[in-house]
């Protein structure tokens, strides 16, 4: 048994984003590309995805991967995250390895009429406690990229991030398969009984630990709804981590339900995540 959890004293915003967030002078730039993909395992949905690929990366070894829920969030250069920029400079500096980034929508079903609007298919893909999004993932989207890119066929050499109803589905997908998915990145994740997700907690504490490193991000001032207080929820998943021994580390904030203290902490957690 380790020590007891001990709740930390938020780290006070605000939180801008580094150096590391920002082109560099001499870092190599990687390419983002966008595609449109129709699934099978969630039948009739749409949704775009992005890829990233690293300057670095020659098709001579396989390449790490990371997936991104929310993809157009987490793969826009110029928007809140910055991911490919932080990629460029982390892969530069040898902090991650060369990784290719697959950034993935949710998915939705599109409208059946002019007058009506695409139906969102985001909280059942993201807060199902299934195999169903892994099999997404493993069957579709891997695959996908795979032909065109060598990827990595190694656990340890993958890793999957998302915000809140993504931060809990990039959970699921690991504690699903971590034979596949062996390191997990979750800001502000919705771990709440939006469709069951607050029994992660007493799963983990009930279980052998699992082969999975995890980054939690979470915020003082996040949401408290009918299906639970994020903060509380996030907590809970730390002291269950701690408790049973997994390979985690939690970066608490006096943040709202945001992606600005998560991306701030983006090249510190990446390293961390990847070391």
């Amino acid at each position: 048994m380790t020590d007891r959890f001990v709740i930390p004293t938020p780290t006070p915003g605000p939180y801008p984003l580094g150096p590391h967030s920002q082109p560099q002078p001499g870092v190599p730039q990687g390419s983002v590309t966008q595609h449109e993909w129709r699934s099978e395992i969630f039948p009739g949905t749409v949704r775009d995805y992005y890829v990233y690929v690293p300057a670095q990366y020659k098709g001579e070894s396989p390449a790490a991967v990371m997936v991104f829920q929310d993809g157009a969030r987490y793969a826009d250069v110029a928007g809140p995250v910055r991911t490919p920029t932080v990629f460029d400079n982390l892969i530069h500096q040898g902090k991650m390895p060369v990784t290719i980034g697959i950034f993935v929508n949710p998915g939705h079903f599109p409208a059946t009429a002019p007058d009506r609007e695409p139906v969102r298919n985001r909280s059942f893909e993201y807060d199902t406690l299934s195999h169903q999004y892994a099999r997404f993932l493993l069957e579709e989207m891997l695959p996908e990229v795979g032909a065109r890119y060598w990827l990595t066929n190694n656990p340890n050499q993958r890793a999957i991030c998302g915000m809140s109803s993504g931060g809990i589905c990039a959970w699921t997908v690991a504690w699903q398969r971590p034979d596949a998915f062996r390191k997990v990145l979750s800001h502000v994740g919705s771990f709440t009984d939006i469709r069951g997700g607050h029994v992660y907690p007493f799963l983990v504490r009930q279980s052998t630990p699992k082969p999975i490193r995890v980054y939690l991000q979470a915020g003082s001032n996040d949401l408290d709804r009918p299906w639970g207080d994020w903060p509380l929820a996030n907590l809970q998943m730390a002291a269950a981590f701690h408790s049973t021994g997994y390979d985690y580390k939690l970066a608490y904030g006096d943040g709202a339900h945001n992606l600005e203290h998560g991306a701030s902490i983006l090249p510190e957690s990446l390293t961390w995540l990847w070391r």
